[in-house]
């Protein structure tokens, strides 16, 4: 199916909102992570290259957001589906777009943040993140976030 940049498409769950499809000519990168504890470390190092590959390291708040989520959703991941997983990142018309794909079919949930060593992840992407969603993908699922790089006043912060 065709899809034009700016048009989106439905998400299968409508509760996470619309699933856009990448602007056409995005920088992208996909790579794929064994179910192994270094893989988070390896998932954000791989961020924070493509980032500074695409010139968007200048952006600090951008790529230590970016880092910080992205191992999030790597870590939960690996604790909660214990397969592979895959990073995608696509950067486009002011955005930095990243995903991340793994065998479990339950999708993640925000929990308050309290006090204890773990359940924060959702929490933080969900405060950080100008936008979040999850879409399921056969057996498994995607969650993804996106985050402003462009600068500018409106670029980068919570849509309504």
């Amino acid at each position: 199916m065709l899809q034009l940049s700016g048009w989106s498409l439905p998400d299968p769950d409508a509760q996470y909102g619309p699933f856009p499809q990448p602007p056409l000519g995005a920088g992208h990168l996909s790579v794929e992570y064994a179910p192994r504890p270094s893989a988070v470390r390896e998932a954000r190092a791989e961020v924070r290259r493509q980032l500074e590959a695409w010139g968007l390291a200048e952006r600090g708040e951008v790529a230590e957001a970016a880092e910080l989520l992205v191992g999030e959703l790597a870590a939960n991941a690996l604790v909660h589906a214990r397969s592979r997983f895959r990073l995608t990142l696509f950067a486009a018309h002011g955005v930095l777009r990243c995903e991340v794909a793994d065998g479990e079919h339950r999708v993640p949930r925000v929990l308050d943040a309290g006090t204890g060593e773990s359940g924060r992840g959702m929490f933080l992407v969900d405060a950080l993140a100008q936008r979040w969603g999850c879409h399921r993908d056969g057996p498994g699922k995607t969650v993804w976030f996106e985050l402003g790089t462009c600068g500018s006043g409106g670029c980068g912060r919570r849509q309504p």
